[in-house]
């Protein structure tokens, strides 16, 4: 069975004037440790009857804390991951990626322990000049980079 999921790659131009992305570390205690690899575009999971453009949107404020900015998505479409197929647009814009505030999952952690603990989705974010960004990505939505 496939899962969508749909998410906004946030773009400006740096102080230096090249393009910047921004990517959000993903939470809970598999990528604690880890950095390359380990930072996706804001993105979630939605029904086929969501349309994507709006999944996108609101998963955006539910990974970061707040809305996407206003402005048109642009389509950079979508890739497959395992059985997931994720659909992402960019947008222009800014945010503050030092103070987002992530919505939270819960685990059993350590596993087997009994014990359920709640971790963020994301749990921090950062601007990347594409070419870092393209380290700091999972390797499945570096298309996503190349599209921008």
């Amino acid at each position: 069975m496939t899962t969508l999921s749909a998410g906004v790659l946030l773009h400006r131009t740096g102080p230096d004037g090249t393009v910047q992305v921004l990517l959000a570390h993903m939470g809970g205690p598999f990528w604690a440790r880890k950095d390359e690899g380990a930072w996706s575009i804001p993105k979630g999971e939605h029904p086929p009857s969501e349309d994507a453009r709006a999944a996108a949107r609101r998963e955006f404020a539910e990974e970061l804390g707040s809305p996407a900015p206003e402005g048109e998505l642009r389509d950079l479409g979508s890739v497959r991951s395992g059985s997931k197929v994720i659909a992402a647009f960019a947008l222009a814009g800014d945010l503050d990626a030092e103070h987002i505030v992530s919505n939270t999952f819960e685990l059993e952690w350590p596993p087997r322990s009994g014990r359920t603990q709640a971790f963020p989705e994301v749990d921090r974010a950062a601007w990347f000049d594409v070419e870092t960004a393209r380290r700091k990505i999972v390797k499945s939505q570096r298309p996503f980079l190349d599209r921008i």
